[in-house]
């Protein structure tokens, strides 16, 4: 028996232990359950409290994942969402893993905080959309699915509809440089726009259908057991 116990403990390496430890993690964040949510909410604040760093933020970029608003709170604390990725500068990675979960999302299925820390990563890259563009050169689809989440119901003075009112008005001053890749691009910003602002006209004849189908971010989120304040 003791044979055997050694021959066990043997097969135990430090890979196959992390990967037991991430795997444990990944459970929790998928908050399924209070006990879940309140581990996912400690981890968070944990992070947080540790600070952002260019060693670290891949992994404050993957947590936006995480489909809990009490967990995101615990993330953001008392910060302004749309500077929360101030301390490190758009990458080519950050500004493609931003539109990657801009594309994943539905619309309404994201918690409002959660899309503006994406959303605030893309105003700061495309402040100057030649520099920005030269990092990451957006395309169509991106554009599509940036632009499925604005909400003509709530206005241009609603915080997540101003962002990429804004990110879509800098990247259509990319027009006239000659190239008819970024033409097309510059002129479709600036049609959503104005399909945007024009009450007659509605977003499904400048964005794909199958884009704007809505979804509820509130319906599968699972509370904690209790909630404390820092």
């Amino acid at each position: 028996m003791a044979e055997n116990n050694d021959l066990v403990r043997e097969e135990w390496t430090d890979e196959s232990t992390h990967r037991v430890e991430s795997l444990i993690l990944r459970n929790a964040f998928g908050c399924r359950t209070p006990d879940a949510t309140e581990t996912a909410i400690s981890y968070t604040r944990f992070l947080r409290l540790a600070r952002m760093t260019n060693e670290n933020y891949p992994l404050f970029l993957s947590l936006l994942e995480i489909d809990n608003h009490y967990v995101i709170d615990s993330l953001i604390g008392d910060e302004d969402p749309f500077v929360f990725f101030t301390p490190i500068q758009p990458t080519k990675h950050l500004m493609r893993e931003c539109f990657r979960l801009l594309t994943f999302w539905h619309p309404g299925g994201i918690y409002p905080k959660t899309i503006s820390i994406v959303l605030g990563v893309l105003q700061a890259a495309y402040n100057h959309a030649k520099d920005g563009n030269t990092i990451h050169q957006v395309s169509i689809n991106d554009i599509n699915n940036l632009a499925k989440h604005l909400n003509k119901d709530s206005g241009q003075s609603d915080p997540v509809n101003r962002a990429i009112l804004d990110i879509l008005d800098r990247l259509s001053l990319l027009e006239g440089q000659g190239d008819e890749e970024i033409e097309e691009l510059s002129r479709h910003c600036h049609n959503i726009r104005t399909y945007f602002f024009d009450r007659r006209r509605k977003m499904e004849d400048i964005i794909p259908q199958v884009l704007l189908v809505k979804s509820d971010y509130l319906v599968k989120t699972v509370a904690p057991n209790f909630v404390f304040e820092d």
